[in-house]
């Protein structure tokens, strides 16, 4: 087991002034299951008070007994660095819930046992702890025989590592009264069952489709940080779909059950909500970020709403808005931020976006980007992809859209063109005081090519001075060298582009 040495040096701190002290929760779950803990929690008998004579450099801000221990780094931080926090908790036992959410009172207890009866599961009420050696004995018992352990202990009152081994997820004691005390532990279990790979257990399960209607007490933020680990998990498609199990879904976007047996056209072999969910599982089997699962999970979430059979043939006119316009309305219900509202919202507006080899002109790549912007383009293929394998289509990249990303690439970089250069038609005309016409734009050409040799040529300074000297040539020579060059890179870069997509 891999404990840093922070912990280890905190718990030791606080046995040799008697006191006992546990690794416990989660990080204990995770070091058994061979996973790296992303936090790490200690518990002990020690009252916050004290716990803040022992670390000088903490901080006590809260009514539930948990002291932050701040961990000096290791080389020391530069300024404005991050300094790690271990939070330390007092065994604590809590009455009753009134709303659902904050114990009613908070009561210190001298029992570990006392205070794992009130923790969630039971994989997450495990304790650890550590062996102490000579120089880690109470102070004040310093003097007398000790025990010493040798091995690290595993404190497990609920069978929670018989849980692991099954890779069940179970409420500690009764799971109503679990829930009862903090309603976003049901949200938790599912989470759990699909960030592990695990089942939850039917008592349990039964509980939360029981009591699902108290996630109506619970604050949108909080639903929304559960939310967003269910959806960035490897399984997210498990999560929601135990999330409508469970009739929690509900409770947090109910609009997506408003697409359960709703039939679509003859090339999608899912229902609306399945097809939502194969895009997201295939969103998240791709490890997409975020913005795109969440397109991905919504982005047909209006089908329901514009259904209409014509001739026989399901038709869904426009319900990328549709679904564009309910996205927005979901996402602000569940506090996300501004930031990726919009760019969800964006994807889902323009996901129907047409990329037929032969129909798709530049013209048309150039208006979606101006649309869409070419800063989410690589996002809007990445919907594209899990839309098409959601729909039961075997080709996550058939040659179309592969076809359709050389387009956006050659069009969005315009590598070789006049655009490239630090002057413009408008510059010429005016420092060479001529009227538009044909010699401006043969002597972009000539510039051009004379920067694609030498890229370096290109500042404002010279190719100013180099026009007036153009103007005197003879253009119509210069201009036909100038065509050569440009084609022959233009071929070049482009050949490298299409490479890279595996088009012809």
């Amino acid at each position: 087991m891999k404990i840093p040495q922070e912990v280890k040096n905190i718990i030791e701190k606080l046995q040799e002034r008697g006191f006992e002290a546990y690794i416990v929760g989660g990080c204990v779950r995770d070091l058994l299951l061979g996973r790296e803990p992303k936090d790490w929690d200690i518990t002990t008998n020690a009252k916050p008070e004290e716990i803040q004579k022992i670390f000088l450099d903490s901080f006590y801000e809260n009514k539930f007994g948990t002291v932050g221990v701040k961990i000096p780094p290791n080389p020391p931080l530069k300024k404005g660095g991050e300094i790690k926090v271990v939070e330390v908790t007092t065994f604590r036992a809590e009455a009753k819930y009134s709303d659902k959410r904050h114990p009613d009172e908070i009561k210190f207890v001298e029992k570990l046992d006392d205070d794992l009866k009130r923790r969630d599961f039971t994989i997450n009420a495990l304790a650890l702890k550590l062996p102490i050696t000579n120089d880690q004995l109470p102070i004040k018992s310093q003097k007398t025989k000790i025990k010493k352990t040798e091995e690290y202990e595993i404190v497990d009152l609920f069978e929670g590592q018989k849980d692991l081994e099954n890779k069940i997820i179970r409420a500690v004691g009764n799971a109503g009264e679990r829930f009862g005390e903090d309603a976003l532990r049901m949200l938790r279990a599912v989470r759990f069952a699909c960030e592990l790979d695990f089942t939850i257990e039917p008592e349990t399960f039964k509980a939360i489709q029981k009591n699902s209607s108290w996630l109506e007490a619970i604050a949108k933020e909080r639903i929304k940080d559960e939310f967003e680990k269910i959806i960035m998990s490897e399984a997210p498609d498990k999560g929601v779909e135990l999330l409508r199990e469970t009739g929690l879904l509900k409770y947090i976007i109910p609009e997506l059950e408003t697409g359960v047996g709703v039939s679509q056209d003859r090339h999608h072999i899912y229902s609306v909500y399945e097809h939502n969910l194969m895009s997201l599982k295939f969103a998240g089997e791709k490890k997409y970020n975020l913005v795109v699962r969440l397109a991905a999970l919504l982005h047909d979430i209006g089908k329901a709403k514009t259904k209409v059979i014509r001739e026989g043939v399901a038709t869904f006119y426009n319900h990328e808005m549709e679904s564009a316009k309910m996205a927005m309305r979901i996402l602000d219900r569940l506090r996300f931020p501004r930031e990726v509202i919009e760019r969800v919202i964006n994807l889902i507006r323009y996901h129907m976006f047409v990329y037929d080899v032969g129909v798709v002109t530049a013209a048309a790549i150039r208006r979606l980007l101006v649309k869409a912007g070419p800063e989410n383009m690589e996002d809007l293929i990445a919907l594209r992809v899990a839309d098409r394998l959601g729909s039961g289509v075997p080709k996550a990249h058939p040659y179309r859209l592969r076809h359709f990303q050389y387009m956006v690439e050659r069009v969005q970089h315009d590598p070789i063109s006049v655009k490239m250069l630090k002057i413009n038609g408008s510059d010429i005309m005016e420092n060479l005081g001529v009227e538009p016409g044909p010699v401006i734009g043969a002597i972009l050409e000539v510039l051009l090519a004379e920067v694609i040799e030498e890229p370096e040529l290109n500042n404002k300074k010279y190719l100013e001075k180099r026009a007036r000297e153009l103007m005197k040539m003879d253009l119509a020579k210069l201009r036909n060298m100038a065509k050569e060059k440009i084609e022959e890179k233009r071929e070049e870069e482009d050949k490298a582009i299409k490479s890279r997509h595996w088009v012809k």
